[in-house]
């Protein structure tokens, strides 16, 4: 069953996948496998995969695939995870106006912290590793491409400060994690009246998504 989130986006939830349905094609900036970068789409996808991670077909493919035979069309931005879709939470607040939703599913079986020596020790090489902390930040404001990138380096710091806070640590350096070696994040702009510039720790909105991305994956890494 899909649930309303906001304005334009609808929620489906089940044990194979996040999907997130949006009214009107909206501007995303992510670093998932599926079209990945800036991208005009229609849907997000955070699909539940098998832990060994192996794959008959490459990753962004499977995805492709996927999704065609869920019947959703348009532009799909996808990501994938071994984590349980149990592990999924929400959090939600208005900010004069402006509608700020997160969420994240968490697996943390590869926690890495920042510059710790790598798997594969090949520059061009890809990892097969599964785990993953998978964000998604969701404003109903328009953003420009500046606060967007700056929303998800916000964000992102608030994920190693949930880690931290939980003390979950690297089995490389045995220091505190600070991602797992496989995340995603994606960050949605908006298609409303008010455009944002700025959403750093010295603004309110910095300020919100830091708070919500910090209890979204507190509560998650608990489940």
């Amino acid at each position: 069953m899909a649930i309303n989130i906001n304005s334009f986006t609808t929620l489906q939830h089940n044990d194979d996948h996040v999907q997130l349905a949006f009214s009107s094609p909206q501007r995303v900036l992510s670093s998932a496998i599926l079209n990945g970068g800036f991208v005009i789409a229609d849907h997000i996808v955070n699909r539940k995969v098998p832990k060994n991670g192996n794959f008959c077909e490459a990753p962004d493919k499977s995805l492709s695939n996927y999704s065609s035979a869920q019947g959703w069309r348009g532009n799909i931005v996808g990501m994938m995870t071994a984590a349980s879709m149990d592990s999924l939470r929400v959090e939600q607040v208005n900010v004069e106006g402006v509608d700020i939703t997160v969420l994240v599913t968490t697996g943390i079986n590869n926690a890495r912290r920042a510059g710790d020596k790598a798997d594969v020790q090949e520059l061009l090489a890809i990892t097969e590793e599964v785990g993953t902390i998978n964000l998604i930040l969701v404003f109903s404001a328009k953003l420009t491409d500046t606060a967007m990138l700056e929303a998800a380096m916000v964000a992102t710091e608030a994920k190693a400060a949930a880690l931290q806070n939980a003390g979950i640590l690297s089995p490389i350096s045995h220091q505190v994690a600070t991602g797992t070696g496989t995340d995603a994040i994606a960050i949605v702009s908006g298609d409303g009246s008010q455009e944002i510039e700025f959403c750093g720790k010295h603004v309110l909105l910095g300020e919100w998504i830091g708070r919500l991305v910090i209890a979204a994956v507190t509560s998650s890494l608990a489940t």
